[in-house]
């Protein structure tokens, strides 16, 4: 049942929210000569951007094909917590591509859309900013150009749904983009999605990141268009063999059971010199930067993983990157769900006393 006070925190939703993308105005598609230049200096950005400073997924609900397909189903008490303790924000990641009819105009499916709005207006009463983000479009990213238009055209519809609510919701293109989205075909297609959402959110913060699975080494090849509304995010889950040993969806990674993270001065360098990549990469092109996930995974050593996250957060906010933990109560969590409690460890790694 939703809450009581949605329509007060999300304001105004209604039938708007499903008028078909074919009825909208064109949208440009002249992106052969894309060029990346920096942008002009935003202020108004970079506080946008630390709103999002401490921030946590709440994965594995709404990406999974059905919330509780996986485990975990959102609660409000889950976003009263998660505000208690010090978190300023929520990312949010959701599948939308397995609630939209395939056919043109892509209808998101209304009680989803009802659902979503339950999940952020319990984020907005808790006094936290929310991420809605574009997660798992696994057909896009296998089939860019059979899927562009039904992304588009969902993004529509979400686009006109929260025109009307609060500038502490942003927007997130697509989680992740690999894959046959190579970084020519993702340069054109996010600056047409912009595009598209600023008809209807022209002061909408927006958040994209780069190809490879956002990896930090292929910012390089971001181009984002000279919209000074955007952020530009990276994930962080290296050495892999670490954050991920024991993870079942990678092969292989039983071996790496028993890797440790020590915090040496090798180990310390080797990250402090990624995030330097994408920290020069946001002062030459004068966008904020958010770490839109990193951890490591629950089967590596406790003590590793304290280490590892601590020094990830703090590299971040040195660098002055805003941060989302990946993730809230599921393998990575920092919540014990059975438990009902808080992780300590791993919470004060984070939110430090």
């Amino acid at each position: 049942m939703k809450s009581k006070n949605a329509a007060r925190a999300i304001l105004v939703f209604t039938v708007l929210s499903l008028i078909a993308p074919g009825c909208r105005k064109n949208v440009s598609t002249d992106r052969k000569n894309l060029k990346n230049e920096p942008a002009p200096s935003s202020l108004y950005a970079n506080k946008m951007n630390q709103r999002l400073a401490r921030s946590v997924n709440l994965g594995n609900a709404l990406e999974a094909p059905n919330e509780g397909d996986w485990g975990m189903i959102i609660r409000k008490e889950y976003l009263d917590s998660i505000a208690a303790v010090g978190f300023t924000a929520v990312r949010i990641p959701i599948k939308w591509s397995a609630h939209a009819s395939k056919q043109n105009p892509f209808t998101v499916n209304p009680a989803f859309f009802n659902r979503v709005d339950e999940v952020v207006s319990w984020s907005l009463e808790a006094g936290l900013n929310a991420i809605v983000d574009f997660h798992h479009y696994d057909e896009l990213t296998a089939n860019p150009s059979e899927h562009k238009d039904r992304w588009l055209g969902i993004w529509g519809q979400i686009s006109v749904h929260f025109k009307n609510a609060p500038d502490s919701i942003f927007f997130e293109l697509l989680n992740e983009p690999h894959d046959k989205l190579t970084s020519d075909l993702w340069n054109r297609y996010l600056a047409e999605a912009i595009d598209l959402i600023r008809q209807d959110n022209p002061t909408r913060m927006i958040i994209s990141g780069p190809v490879n699975w956002n990896a930090f080494d292929q910012l390089n090849v971001l181009v984002l268009p000279p919209d000074t509304m955007l952020i530009a995010t990276f994930h962080y889950y290296l050495p892999f063999h670490f954050t991920h040993q024991g993870a079942g969806w990678v092969d292989g990674s039983d071996a790496w059971l028993g890797t440790t993270w020590s915090g040496t001065d090798n180990e310390k360098k080797a990250l402090e010199d990624d995030f330097s990549i994408a920290v020069n990469w946001g002062k030459t092109y004068n966008r904020p930067i958010f770490l839109g996930e990193f951890g490591a995974y629950s089967k590596a050593d406790s003590l590793s993983r304290l280490r590892w996250t601590t020094f990830v957060r703090e590299t971040a906010e040195s660098a002055n990157i805003a941060w989302a933990y990946w993730e809230f109560g599921a393998g990575f969590g920092i919540y014990d769900r059975e438990q009902n409690r808080w992780r300590d460890g791993l919470l004060h790694a984070l939110i430090p006393l």
